[in-house]
């Protein structure tokens, strides 16, 4: 696949509505450590880079556009770190809305789940130990 310097080269980038793009970008960038990356005008967009070859979209709330509605859950980004414990500490004291603390998972791994000002529901992983899926109720489906 071609390059582009105009677009984050992840194969998947969500796109988040947030009331004040600024804002947003400042909070993401303390709280969970994200860079930006390409900035769209002043408060229309920006590309954020999330670890290695991660990345999110920040976009203005605009006409259908709308951050989430309170106490209606519409998605939740799983990003993986090496640290959660790290990552739940530094988000807890930007204000991060705690729904799980970190709590060892079955399938071998560490998550905690945070909420950001706007409501967007993140999800941290972090991989403690290999663990087939059969061994937790999975089924390994080849593709």
């Amino acid at each position: 696949m071609p390059t582009n310097r105009s677009i984050p080269d992840a194969t998947v980038i969500p796109v988040l509505t947030y009331p004040d793009v600024r804002a947003a970008v400042d909070w993401l960038s303390e709280a969970f450590g994200f860079a930006e990356r390409i900035r769209i005008g002043e408060d229309h967009r920006s590309q954020m880079a999330i670890g290695a070859d991660g990345a999110v979209i920040v976009a203005d709330a605009s006409g259908e556009r709308q951050p989430p509605d309170p106490g209606v859950v519409s998605h939740l980004l799983k990003v993986r770190v090496a640290d959660v414990a790290a990552l739940f500490e530094r988000a807890s004291r930007h204000g991060a809305a705690v729904l799980q603390e970190p709590t060892e998972q079955v399938y071998g791994e560490l998550e905690c789940t945070v909420a950001d000002p706007a409501g967007h529901r993140w999800q941290f992983t972090q991989t403690l130990r290999d663990v087939a899926p059969e061994d937790w109720g999975g089924v390994t489906v080849s593709r």
